[in-house]
């Protein structure tokens, strides 16, 4: 069986392909009541034969590391849609999965659970710095900022 190769689609994917760091602004949520600010690190690469980005991200508030995650980015062809499959320190249950696709230069993302919808999306401003917002709903109409952010390439 010959390896399948990596489309236009699992390229775009590419340009996360990096080590970021940046200031997150955490808006007040149950996670954060009061909001806060924190130091995001992400740190990105392609795997699989290309068919898929890893992400290792990391976020530390008064130095010390409060939150880990581990994300999975890649394309399903036969849904013609991107997908993110996230593990973090705080779930207790199967990876979440955010769908979606890139909107110009922006990858937007959506995941619908019991509590609503989660949307995280990665705005691709420059090869060496990209914003990143991730907003809740619990109607997928009306969005409330969670998160905040810009992050600069590690060289």
């Amino acid at each position: 069986m010959e390896m399948p190769a990596p489309t236009a689609a699992h390229k775009l994917l590419h340009t996360l392909v990096g080590n970021w760091i940046g200031e997150e602004k955490m808006h007040p949520s149950p996670w954060s009541p009061a909001g806060a600010v924190a130091m995001g690190r992400v740190r990105n690469r392609a795997a699989l034969g290309d068919l898929a980005v890893i992400q290792e991200y990391e976020q530390e508030m008064d130095g010390a590391v409060q939150f880990r995650g581990h994300g999975i980015f890649t394309f399903d062809g036969k849904a013609n849609q991107h997908v993110l499959y996230w593990f973090d320190s705080m779930i207790q249950s199967p990876p979440n999965v955010f769908v979606g696709g890139f909107r110009g230069q922006s990858l937007v993302l959506v995941h619908t659970g019991e509590q609503g919808q989660v949307r995280a999306s990665w705005e691709l401003m420059h090869a060496d710095n990209y914003s990143y917002r991730m907003e809740v709903s619990g109607d997928g109409s009306t969005w409330q900022p969670m998160m905040e952010a810009i992050y600069r390439r590690q060289k």
